[in-house]
């Protein structure tokens, strides 16, 4: 009897995954993911960080209509990126678990992303996990990364979600001349 492949998260044949309940988990350097070290604080990546991830394959059958081919996907990092208040690098911590369904064509893709809250991608005989992990990641970074607490270098006032509110408190400037509107109507 000849043993099972091993499976490639490089090269992932994802409906053999899925048929034989696949998992697999590991760890890639940080600098490996190229697109994702390019929008870090930094061009190079701290030394040592990694990228931790697990991957998952389930096939569910279905009465009368093709199987579903299912991919559970769960990975975290931590990347350096420059706050939008204070301007200096900072750590931020990603996380994914995502579960994506496999289709056979584009068009059944189409359809069905338009019809569901699911990720529907289309079947492959050579994943890139590293790939999708990547692009999974970079849809996890913050649209305006910032410190909880930092120091804004225009204003010199510490930031907090107390300052906020103590600025969305205050009266606006127009208030008056809008008071002064209606009372002369």
């Amino acid at each position: 009897m000849r043993a099972a492949k091993p499976f490639d998260p490089l090269h992932l044949d994802v409906e053999r995954f899925a048929r034989e309940s696949g998992a697999l988990q590991g760890a890639w350097p940080l600098e490996a993911f190229e697109r994702l070290t390019d929008s870090q604080a930094e061009r190079q990546a701290p030394a040592g960080r990694q990228v931790q991830w697990q991957a998952g394959g389930q096939r569910f059958e279905r009465v009368g209509a093709p199987a579903e081919v299912w991919l559970h996907l769960g990975a975290h990092a931590t990347v350096r990126l420059v706050c939008q208040r204070c301007l200096q690098a900072m750590d931020v911590p990603l996380e994914i678990d995502r579960s994506f369904r496999f289709v056979r064509h584009e068009n059944e893709a189409a359809e069905l992303d338009a019809q569901v809250d699911e990720d529907v991608l289309v079947l492959s005989r050579s994943l890139d996990l590293q790939e999708l992990v990547e692009d999974e990641l970079l849809l996890a970074l913050p649209l305006v990364p910032r410190h909880e607490n930092c120091r804004h270098p225009a204003a010199g006032l510490a930031e907090t979600p107390a300052a906020d509110e103590a600025v969305a408190e205050r009266p606006h400037p127009f208030a008056a001349l809008a008071a002064l509107k209606r009372d002369l109507t």
